[in-house]
């Protein structure tokens, strides 16, 4: 009993094997197409942008000392003239006052000069000394002017570096950056506080290198660009002030500067620049849903009938020339009158049979039909 169940059982394991289970068909699929006519492509390139002062400037003390006070915070509003912060300034007053002792003595000395020089003139004239003796006095008289004027100098400018312990603003405008505080020991040139002046301000944003020549070319055109606000709808004209020389360093790319002119705009506020790009004729526009890429190729599905007006789809590889939005500027791989799909292309296959898809609206119609050359989609 147990040995004719196994023969059974091996006999029906060895019919299994030997028979072939038939592939599924691949099923008809319904796709959207999209006729190819050449057309005109422009497009615009949007860059962000960071909305900055025309002048920023670092000031710093003009001497070295400690920071005993700091009176002005990022985001203050300054005048010219007001103290930002004061250095400890006993030693410039110290500084000074040796100075000024100085030019008391060497103006002292110089009355002294004065005086011998004429008392041996008075001498020689009445022929008591020689010229000799007269020519003396006289050197001695200059060398006292000497030093009674270096002594002037030297205390003026001890005058003015006792005055430079206090940082003051130059200019109105906005403190935008702190970079030192109180306590700290700073040389003469170290950067305490950021400040951006009033006046005009720019739309700062960077460019890669390959849109640079682009931008020059606009720098002779007032108001080439447009600017739109975060938050705003509205876009203002600009124009390009300044085009950097040398690319980032760290990013590879050149930092634009715009004037928006009186534009209402916040320091800092984000901005986005708006710039058009001049029309082509001859080109082809696709929805980026036709694109898709095979075998590391950016390519498209190409609707084909055969004689038996079978329709089937092929792949064929295109050259991108650029991306306006949704759409994707085709340079080259595509000629007018080609259908393209324009969705599901994901799920198609070399040779796959289609049909065109029909809205629900319009099933009388014959979806295994291809429709005239068109530039709208099916």
């Amino acid at each position: 009993m147990r040995s004719t169940l196994f023969i059974a059982l091996a006999g029906a394991a060895v019919l299994a094997a030997c028979s072939k289970t038939e592939p599924a068909a691949e099923p008809v699929r319904a796709v959207r197409t999209l006729t190819i006519t050449n057309g005109a492509a422009g497009g615009t390139r949007e860059y962000a942008a960071e909305i900055k002062a025309r002048t920023e400037s670092k000031l710093g003390f003009r001497v070295g000392g400690k920071i005993t006070r700091r009176s002005a915070n990022v985001g203050d509003t300054v005048k010219a003239g007001q103290v930002l912060a004061q250095l400890d300034p006993q030693d410039l007053k110290l500084a000074q006052e040796s100075a000024r002792a100085a030019l008391a003595a060497a103006q002292t000395n110089l009355e002294l000069a004065n005086a011998d020089y004429k008392r041996y003139k008075d001498l020689r004239d009445q022929g008591f000394i020689s010229s000799a003796e007269l020519e003396r006095r006289d050197t001695a008289l200059k060398s006292a002017q000497a030093q009674f004027d270096q002594a002037r100098a030297q205390a003026g400018v001890q005058g003015n570096q006792a005055a430079y312990a206090a940082l003051v603003a130059d200019a109105n405008g906005v403190i935008t950056g702190v970079d030192a505080e109180p306590g700290m020991v700073v040389a003469a040139g170290t950067p305490v506080v950021r400040l951006a002046q009033d006046g005009p301000r720019d739309v700062v944003f960077s460019v890669p290198e390959d849109h640079v020549g682009d931008l020059r070319a606009l720098a002779r055109k007032p108001g080439a660009l447009k600017v739109r606000l975060w938050g705003s709808n509205e876009a203002v004209s600009a124009s390009v002030r300044e085009v950097a020389a040398a690319a980032d360093a760290a990013t590879r790319t050149f930092q634009i500067k715009a004037d928006i002119g009186e534009l209402p705009a916040r320091l800092g506020q984000t901005a986005t620049v708006l710039i058009e790009l001049p029309q082509q004729s001859g080109v082809v526009r696709l929805p980026l849903s036709a694109v898709t890429e095979l075998q590391g190729k950016t390519s498209v599905w190409l609707v084909d009938k055969n004689a038996q007006g079978v329709l089937s789809v092929k792949a064929q590889p295109i050259q991108v020339g650029g991306a306006d939005g949704n759409t994707v500027v085709v340079a080259g791989g595509l000629a007018p009158g080609q259908v393209v799909v324009t969705a599901g292309v994901h799920v198609l296959s070399p040779g796959q049979q289609v049909k065109l898809y029909v809205e629900p609206t319009a099933q009388n119609g014959n979806p295994a039909a291809m429709a005239p050359a068109s530039a709208a989609s099916h």
